[in-house]
């Protein structure tokens, strides 16, 4: 009988399985807000840091500048943020209906943090986090 799991011992199928896993909790804990997961992270940056440029955000949400664009752009047309241009530069800042928002994100956040901290224990959860994230900024580069 064959190993249902052959590529467990590849980075990149183990990392699909976990991000297609991850992903659905994300998204029903964060339907309470009305947004897709990256939105709502991206409204909590711009909440959190007032008047930051849209390549920052990028570095923050360790996204293409084109993909934040393009969030920015939904974030805008749902009156979330509004963008302020002065020359060149351009500033992201939450609207009085994007800063409302944060309550009901921080609680969606904190929602998906005790679900899968539920499943896998404090520990465990924050141990994955880190070597996930450590191993994300050194493919970065």
């Amino acid at each position: 009988m064959k190993n249902k799991n052959q590529y467990c011992t590849c980075l990149y199928y183990s990392a699909n399985a976990l991000s297609r896993k991850i992903t659905k909790m994300a998204e029903e804990a964060f339907s309470i807000t009305g947004l897709a997961p990256s939105y709502a992270f991206l409204l909590m940056a711009i909440n959190k840091e007032p008047g930051l440029h849209p390549k920052e955000l990028s570095e923050i949400m360790l996204l293409t500048p084109s993909t934040v664009t393009r969030l920015i752009e939904k974030l805008e047309n749902k009156g979330l943020i509004i963008r302020k241009f002065e020359g060149k530069y351009t500033f992201v800042l939450p609207t009085k209906d994007g800063k409302k928002m944060m309550p009901k994100l921080e609680k969606a956040w904190l929602g998906l943090y005790e679900e899968y901290t539920k499943m896998l224990g404090e520990k465990n959860s924050k141990n994955l986090t880190q070597q996930i994230f450590n191993a994300a900024l050194k493919l970065e580069s």
